[in-house]
């Protein structure tokens, strides 16, 4: 899922992660479908993905500003 969203265009990033449900699950899944299926297990990930997982709908509008400037999440490479 990581690698799917990481392909889209960035406007098609920007809406999913401004539509409040689907952004929690879009969340919820590239963070946990990156920690595992990395090869490295990097622990700011995991934290991030415990992190979304309970309070995804606020860390989403982070990950909205984030992708605008940076072109991906916070914590992903």
């Amino acid at each position: 899922m990581a690698k799917w969203f990481n392909k889209q265009s960035r406007l098609v990033q920007i809406i999913l992660l401004l539509i409040p449900v689907v952004n929690w699950v879009v969340e919820v899944l590239v963070r946990w479908s990156s920690v595992i299926h990395s090869k490295k297990k990097n622990v700011l990930n995991v934290i991030a993905a415990i992190l979304v997982t309970f309070v995804g709908f606020a860390w989403g509008w982070v990950d909205v500003i984030w992708c605008l400037l940076f072109k991906r999440l916070t914590f992903t490479k």
